[in-house]
């Protein structure tokens, strides 16, 4: 894919995301009734009808193309183009009343993400980016930190209850431990925190395809790196560690020796 058509549709993604997020600030602190999924995860009326928006705009603009979403599920394209939707990341956060949710959109060319936004509306914050591009956050340019020393780091997760269901609470204790400070800020929040430099690492133990769609542009192109726990880049990871780069490869160590560690 040219470069000009990777810039042409993440401006268009940048365009929709605000538009679906105008519509979710609607809902936004009003009391919306809560639905639950079949897998206990909370949806709103403002998760359906941002993705619908979302799905309506893209299929006029580019007819051809395919989209896959958290709640419609897939669309199948013809032109070798995927859009992949979080219409509300951070559900939670948002029937809260906190205001760090994101509306999450990837473009999938082939095998690989060319642009990503993560739109969080509520802050009027937009970090995004295209393939060779670089990010940009709120129009400049978004670099990851400098840190290089786990002790020097800042580390974001979801909180241990996530890593204690997944039987993971070993990695969560050894990261805790070894980092310079922790906090609780999660979804793609903290993914846009890791892509403008103000955190240096976030870890989480489960995540979907529309989960991290976005966030590898984003965070690459900043300048950072994002993988599974065992190391592999990819959209399709079901698991996900960012950092800035430099502390990447200690911090899949220390989540590899704290599971030998718990197997042994």
């Amino acid at each position: 894919m040219e470069h000009r058509e990777r810039l042409n549709l993440l401006e268009f993604a940048v365009e929709i995301a605000h538009h679906a997020g105008r519509l979710t600030l609607g809902h936004f602190l009003r009391g919306v009734a809560v639905d639950r999924k079949s897998d206990e995860s909370p949806v709103t009326i403002a998760d359906r009808g941002a993705e619908q928006l979302l799905r309506e705009r893209i299929a006029a603009q580019f007819p051809d193309h395919g989209i896959l979403g958290e709640e419609f599920g897939e669309t199948p394209g013809r032109a070798g183009v995927r859009w992949i939707l979080d219409p509300i990341d951070g559900t939670f956060s948002f029937i809260h009343g906190v205001p760090l949710y994101s509306v999450l959109i990837g473009v999938e060319a082939g095998d690989e993400i060319v642009a990503g936004v993560i739109h969080i509306p509520a802050l009027a914050d937009t970090i995004c980016a295209a393939r060779g591009d670089g990010c940009r956050w709120n129009g400049r340019r978004a670099q990851v930190s400098t840190a290089s020393r786990l002790s020097e780091a800042v580390v974001l997760t979801g909180g241990g209850r996530g890593f204690a269901r997944g039987g993971r609470s070993a990695e969560y204790d050894r990261l805790i431990r070894a980092f310079g400070d922790h906090r609780s800020w999660c979804d793609a929040y903290g993914y846009a925190l890791v892509a403008t430099g103000r955190a240096d690492a976030i870890v989480d133990p489960k995540m979907a395809i529309w989960d991290v769609a976005a966030l590898v542009p984003c965070i690459e192109e900043a300048g950072g790196r994002i993988s599974d726990w065992a190391g592999v880049a990819s959209h399709r990871i079901d698991t996900a560690v960012a950092t800035n780069g430099r502390i990447h490869n200690d911090v899949l160590a220390m989540l590899s020796d704290a599971a030998a560690s718990k197997g042994g």
